[in-house]
């Protein structure tokens, strides 16, 4: 028996479902997590599909629920519910909730997994979340509006934008948020400029309670686009409403005209930097027990160790290795995580290549000392403790191991865990110390290895 919607068999509806998601992810996460899925049915408004495992339906859950259910509404002009069956244990998994196709309204585009408690914080990313947080208490506050986070890609700032969101509809459901990207208001403009409709983009941007644009550095350089914004900008701003953007550099890189420059600095600025080792462990950590996945910590330490990139990087990682393991039925262990991230790790070591000497430059210069009082047997403070910085980032930059470390300092693998424990403590304890720790890291990577 055939069931059909809208005219279309099932096979219809899968083809076209497969078509708009296309649109959405991408073509490796189509690949790998959308393809091997199979609609079985649909019969009183339940599409029934089926999943080749709990690891599939966990992933499918926790990072894709949104997207499949957009997709399908968009096929599917109907209420409707989705029943996973996972075809290796024929045990049924209902998706929690109805879906209901919504008009469109200013809270759509938020995306509700992005939450404050599912953002792991850490002293990279410290400022930012507090900031934002101080946003949503304080929504169009002179002291917090406007507010700019920006970072290189895939580091959270876009968790955070939505996590603003997100907070201020939970504590006031009427207020009126828009989230979208840059390149989405300009698309939008000039849409509006083509269809004679500009009273109504002007009304839609102009009464919000607060405008949250994901980077905004796609308007720059679009003359009627970037004016549009900053008369919007200042609308919003007069109003006492909230203005959060995001951006991959700060707002006086970005090329903007002056008059705008000036409006985005007077409000707070913050930004986001790459995460130290332990919140990569904790990001982690964060992700196995949300999926369930069976992965020990020591994997997910030699995970976060090798990847020096993006918390997005982390992530497409730990699912690329366990979607592995399940495929062949082992467990995730580290030669396995070796093997099978070999290609990633390669260019990661070869992107963040980094020995001592250039640890050893940065700290010199900067804490004014030179290499020779580093290696010496000075325990003075003002030696001791750039010397143990220098240990710390070692242990943090390179993959050389304790007792490597020490043996470059003339000193032993117990001297280099207690300099790394009293930075650590340093960094926890000392909100202007941790931005001082990334500025070196910075510099490291950046001086020259010899």
């Amino acid at each position: 028996m055939v069931f059909t919607v809208k005219n279309l068999n099932i096979s219809e509806i899968w083809a076209d479902f497969y078509k708009n998601i296309e649109q959405t992810l991408d073509k490796d996460s189509c690949e790998m997590w959308i393809k091997p899925m199979k609609l079985l049915s649909f019969y009183d408004n339940v599409l029934k599909i089926e999943l080749p495992s709990e690891v599939w339906f966990n992933v499918v859950q926790n990072r894709f629920k949104n997207d499949i259910l957009q997709a399908f509404t968009n096929v599917i002009n109907s209420n409707f519910s989705i029943d996973y069956i996972i075809s290796v244990k024929e045990e049924i998994k209902p998706l929690p909730q109805i879906y209901k196709p919504v008009k469109n309204s200013s809270n759509t585009t938020l995306d509700p997994y992005y939450t404050f408690e599912g953002f792991i914080e850490g002293p990279s990313n410290r400022f930012a979340y507090k900031a934002s947080q101080l946003v949503v208490k304080n929504m169009g506050q002179r002291s917090n509006n406007p507010f700019v986070i920006f970072s290189a890609p895939g580091l959270g700032k876009t968790h955070l934008l939505h996590a603003i969101g997100n907070q201020i509809l939970k504590e006031n459901p009427d207020a009126k948020i828009l989230y979208i990207s840059g390149e989405g208001f300009v698309s939008e403009f000039v849409d509006a400029i083509a269809s004679k409709s500009m009273e109504h983009f002007r009304k839609k941007y102009r009464s919000l309670d607060c405008l949250l644009i994901d980077d905004i550095q796609y308007v720059v350089g679009k003359q009627t686009s970037e004016q549009e914004f900053f008369y919007t900008f200042n609308t919003l701003f007069d109003n006492k409403k909230q203005i959060v953007l995001t951006s991959d550099k700060t707002p006086n890189q970005l090329g903007w005209s002056e008059r705008i420059s000036t409006r985005l600095l007077s409000g707070i600025v913050a930004e986001i930097k790459r995460p130290e080792l332990e919140t990569k462990i904790a990001f982690l950590r964060q992700k196995r027990d949300l999926n369930q996945f069976d992965i020990t910590d020591d994997v997910l330490s030699f995970i976060a160790q090798g990847i020096q990139g993006s918390i997005r990087e982390l992530e497409g990682c730990l699912y690329r290795l366990t979607t592995w393991c399940n495929i062949h039925g082992v467990n995730a262990t580290i030669p396995i995580a070796k093997e099978v991230l070999a290609d990633i790790l390669t260019s990661e070591q070869e992107k963040y290549a980094i020995n001592i000497n250039q640890i050893k430059k940065v700290v010199c210069k900067y804490f004014k000392v030179s290499i020779e009082d580093l290696n010496s047997k000075k325990k003075n403070s003002s030696i001791a403790w750039p010397r143990q910085v220098s240990m710390y980032l070692a242990t943090e930059l390179t993959t050389l191991s304790l007792p490597e470390i020490g043996r470059e300092f003339n000193r032993d693998h117990s001297t280099v865990i207690h300099a790394k424990e009293k930075v650590k403590e340093e960094i926890d304890n000392n909100l202007l110390f941790a931005p001082i720790i990334n500025d070196l890291i910075n510099k490291v990577k950046t001086v020259d290895n010899n």
